[in-house]
This record gives C-alpha cells, structure tokens and sequence, in this order.
C-alpha cells in the first residue's frame, strides 16, 4: 500500500504472526540455510525434524521463498529479478532429500601443514575456499587426535591446563572415578 509521498505502508492481517514470532521463524530458518549452505546433513536433518514436529511447514516454506526473494531482489537489477528465479526454479533438483556435500574439498593435511609453518594467509586461504566446513574442522579433529597419543609423557595435560587457564572456567575439569 502506498501512501502519501511515495511512503511505502504495510498492514497487520489478523492472521499474520506477531512480530517476535516472526525473528524466531527468521531464525530457525536461517540456522537451516546455514547447515545446507555447509553441508551439514546431520543439523539440516536435526532442524528440519524440529520444524515438522511443530508443523510450520507453511512457515518455513514461507521464509525460505522471502529469503530468496530478497537475495535476488539485492542482487539484481528488479528487470534481471525474475529471470534469475525462474532459472533457478528450472535448475532445482527433483529430488531434495539429501544435501549435497563434497568431503573431496576438506584438504585438512594442507591445512595442517599450514598451522604447523604458522602460515595464517595460508590457513584462512584454505578455510574461506573450502565449501564444507563440517568435514574440514572433523579431519582436523581427527588429525588432533591422530597426533595426541604420540605427544610426550604430560605434555597434553600441560595444553589442556593451558586450554583451561585461556577458557577460564567454560571447560569443566576431567573427573576422575
């Protein structure tokens, strides 16, 4: 709706959701984008679970679409707009049941190497080129492990202290049994 001096105006339906709602909605839905943008199949499952249990698929559908809408909208001129979509509605797969993700992209041994030279151009380099950074930080997990049994004798316990003293108190002490 229009107003008086090109002032754009909008109207509250009855039946639109209140405004805090509706951050909540943009927020589950954005933490959803995050874990397909990522490749994170476990956390796009997880989450869209949660959403079906509340049956807001309607929801989700909804902000989904706007979320797009306005990506294109800022992205492209308002005459190039409806092409972009268009196409993308012609390329979308016809079967969305799984994320695509590309473990082949993760070189954690480079990056490993990199943090070893102290090469932080390097490191960041790697990170920012990597599309999937699930699989790139769990093979760097794996590589900390890999590594840890061959450290000397106390040496862990000293970067674990370490670790704590940095972290104050957000990393509970080991209990012992």
């Amino acid at each position: 709706m229009t107003g008086g001096h090109g002032v754009v105006m909008t109207v509250e339906l009855a039946d639109e959701l209140p405004a805090a709602e509706v951050e909540a909605a943009k927020a589950r839905a954005a933490t959803l984008l995050l874990a397909f943008r990522h490749g994170n199949q476990l956390a796009f499952d997880r989450q869209l679970d949660e959403l079906f249990e509340r049956h807001v698929e309607r929801e989700v559908t909804t902000l989904l679409v706007w979320i797009a809408a306005e990506s294109v909208r800022k992205a492209y001129a308002p005459e190039v707009g409806d092409r972009v979509l268009r196409v993308m509605a012609q390329r979308a797969p016809s079967d969305t049941s799984a994320v695509a993700v590309d473990e082949e992209a993760a070189d954690v041994a480079r990056l490993v190497e990199a943090v070893g030279q102290g090469d932080v151009a390097l490191v960041r380099g790697l990170v920012a080129a990597t599309p999937d950074t699930t699989y790139l930080l769990g093979g760097l997990l794996q590589a900390v492990a890999m590594m840890l049994p061959l450290l000397p004798e106390g040496e862990a316990e000293e970067i674990t202290a370490e670790l704590r003293r940095r972290h104050c108190s957000r990393i509970p002490e080991a209990r012992h049994s």
